[in-house]
């Protein structure tokens, strides 16, 4: 049997929209609510590319900003989560926004759409201070006097809670919907 292209029978060739990033975030997202109340997170992260100038023999770095948004109930959790220097996996769809500023002069800006995410290792040092958001516990101390109240689903680790795993458990990133992407 002979495959057959799109093309050779006039339909149109088809076209793919898929961006994948790891980086690090330049500053915590800022999360914004639509008149619906639908969050949004913005954020950018750097990607770094390393390699050695073949002149001088140096290394050498170059690091492009990626802007990226994620909506909904996932924008509200990378604004909870996400951190200032914090590494991450995004992928989503590359869009182009276009508008008018006050004196009608065209304005573009270009970022990811996320509709997945996985917060990935630590936090690269931006210097200075310690950051202490690895030893923190995300579980609030007993109320005095006993344990604190059930929810009635027993105790879950964050280890299970999918946003919070780290990649390097399942290396699963999680879609917008909250199930696993592969």
């Amino acid at each position: 049997m002979r495959g057959h292209s799109p093309a050779s029978h006039g339909a149109n060739v088809l076209s793919l929209n898929r961006c994948t990033f790891i980086g690090n975030l330049g500053a915590d997202p800022e999360v914004r609510y639509m008149q619906s109340g639908e969050a949004i997170a913005t954020f950018r992260i750097g990607v770094t590319d390393r390699y050695k100038d073949k002149q001088s023999g140096d290394q050498k770095e170059i690091t492009e900003w990626i802007r990226c948004q994620v909506f909904g109930r996932y924008g509200e959790i990378a604004g909870e989560h996400l951190k200032k220097g914090q590494q991450v996996y995004v992928e989503g769809k590359w869009r182009t926004r276009k508008w008018q500023d006050q004196s009608g002069k065209d304005i573009y800006s270009t970022e990811l759409r996320v509709d997945s995410f996985q917060m990935l290792g630590g936090a690269r040092s931006s210097g200075g201070a310690n950051d202490d958001r690895e030893e923190r516990s995300n579980n609030p101390a007993p109320p005095r006097g006993g344990k604190p109240k059930s929810s009635g689903y027993g105790d879950i680790p964050d280890d299970d809670i999918p946003f919070m795993r780290p990649a390097a458990v399942d290396g699963i990133p999680l879609r917008r919907d909250g199930a696993a992407r592969y």
